[in-house]
């Protein structure tokens, strides 16, 4: 049981957990220098934060990160509440990019994409040492390069352990408390909700339980459904985060995180009673499982977004 399902377990979600950390670090750096001026002259009204936040967040890979850096400028007073509503409904959307990129089934070129990059990184690291004192003028490309190269290897991390989370799927079907659990899902998908939000909760990140979702539905193990059903109660799951940046903080930082809880748990509350309408239009666009929960995502998120959007516009929240 160790060798079969324990090991492939933990050390394909830690490699996964390790390539979003590395990838979200390498993105920060890059980009983070920028953000806070850009996200407090970008967010004049809800539609522009939302645009703005997806953006920021699909290029971060952390829709953690942006919640977590609006909560700080409202504690500082740099930014009122109300700027911060499009800016949450932004990070849901952002957060899809992931998932649709783990959807198409790249995970063969995982080595090959690992060692381009960890290649592309060694060079930018030799030219950022040697260029400067040859060709000052194009010393700027290089930090660029490699900050891209260990974003890059980062996701390569990733594609390796849903590779590695994929391989129990076969010998958890043999198992007897996971086929306990697809009975109680069967009879209630809530299960399968309540276990993606308490596995998010704790291990903090609604990628990673998405990504183990996709990949045991890719070997056939987990139906699709369930899988969905777990991916509505991560989006729920991932907002303990939130919460605990927001501890110790202004009461408008506090609400910041609250509006985070109530845009996904109010998603859930409108897309869990559709959920077969939801895996039905998903098996509409995709035939395969793993896609199917991608699409499902994006749709829950978007939809979940965009009918938030005009609640954001209502004159309470300026006095807030």
């Amino acid at each position: 049981m160790f060798n079969e399902l324990i090991l492939p377990l933990v050390a394909g979600l830690a490699l996964f957990l390790f390539g979003m950390k590395t990838m979200e670090f390498a993105l920060h750096l890059w980009a983070g220098p920028y953000m806070q001026r850009m996200l407090h002259s970008s967010t004049k009204t809800p539609l522009h934060g939302m645009m703005f936040s997806s953006l920021m967040t699909a290029v971060m890979q952390s829709s953690t990160a942006i919640t977590v850096i609006s909560i700080g400028l409202v504690n500082a007073r740099l930014m009122a509440f109300s700027r911060t509503l499009g800016i949450i409904l932004g990070t849901n959307i952002g957060t899809c990019l992931t998932t649709e990129l783990i959807g198409l089934n790249i995970n063969q070129y995982a080595m090959p994409l690992l060692l381009l990059s960890l290649t592309a990184w060694m060079w930018g690291v030799i030219a950022d040492d040697i260029v400067p004192h040859l060709l000052p003028r194009i010393q700027h490309w290089w930090r660029p390069l490699q900050f891209a190269s260990i974003a890059s290897a980062g996701f390569a991390f990733i594609l390796l352990g849903i590779e590695w989370m994929k391989s129990i799927g076969e010998p958890l079907q043999q198992r007897g408390l996971f086929s306990w659990f697809l009975e109680r899902s069967q009879d209630s998908l809530l299960w399968a909700l309540v276990a993606g939000m308490v596995i998010t909760a704790l291990v903090h990140s609604s990628a990673a339980i998405i990504a183990m979702a996709m990949g045991l539905s890719a070997t056939g193990a987990l139906p699709v459904e369930v899988g969905i059903a777990i991916v509505i109660g991560s989006n729920v799951g991932t907002c303990f985060t939130a919460l605990i940046a927001s501890i110790g903080g202004s009461r408008s930082g506090q609400y910041v995180a609250w509006s985070h809880v109530a845009l996904n748990v109010g998603g859930a509350l409108l897309f869990f009673p559709l959920l077969h309408q939801l895996y039905a239009v998903s098996a509409m666009l995709t035939p395969e499982a793993a896609a199917q929960i991608a699409r499902a995502q994006t749709i829950f998120n978007i939809g979940s977004s965009l009918l938030a959007l005009p609640f954001c516009y209502l004159p309470v929240w300026k006095r807030i």
